[in-house]
C-alpha cells in the first residue's frame, strides 16, 4: 500500500472525529441550555408557589359559581337570557 493513500486516509479520518466533535459539543450546549431552564422553571414555581395556588383556587371557583348560576337561574334571582321569570306556576291536576 502506498504511504501517501494511508497518509489520505488518516486525513480523512481526523477530518470526520473534528465534525463529530463539532456536533457533540452543540449537544453538550444545548443539553446545558435545557437543564438550565428546568432549574429556573422550578426556582420560579417554587418561588411563586402560593400564589400559583391562590390564583388556581380562585378560578376554579369562578367556575364553579359561573356554572350553578347557568345551571339554576331561577334560584339566584332571575333568569341568565335576561327574560322575565313567571311569577305563578300551574301545578299538574290531580289524578282522582
Amino acid at each position: 500500500m502506498n504511504p501517501r493513500s494511508l497518509e489520505g486516509l488518516h486525513l480523512n479520518n481526523f477530518s470526520l472525529l473534528i465534525d463529530m466533535q463539532k456536533v457533540i459539543n452543540v449537544l453538550a450546549i444545548l443539553s446545558f441550555g435545557v437543564s438550565a431552564g428546568v432549574v429556573a422553571g422550578g426556582f420560579y414555581i417554587y418561588q411563586n408557589k402560593e400564589a400559583i395556588t391562590d390564583n388556581i383556587k380562585q378560578q376554579v371557583v369562578d367556575a364553579a359559581t359561573s356554572g350553578v348560576g347557568d345551571a339554576l337561574p331561577g334560584m339566584l334571582g332571575g333568569s341568565s337570557d335576561g327574560s322575565e321569570s313567571p311569577t305563578t306556576m300551574d301545578l299538574p291536576g290531580l289524578p282522582f
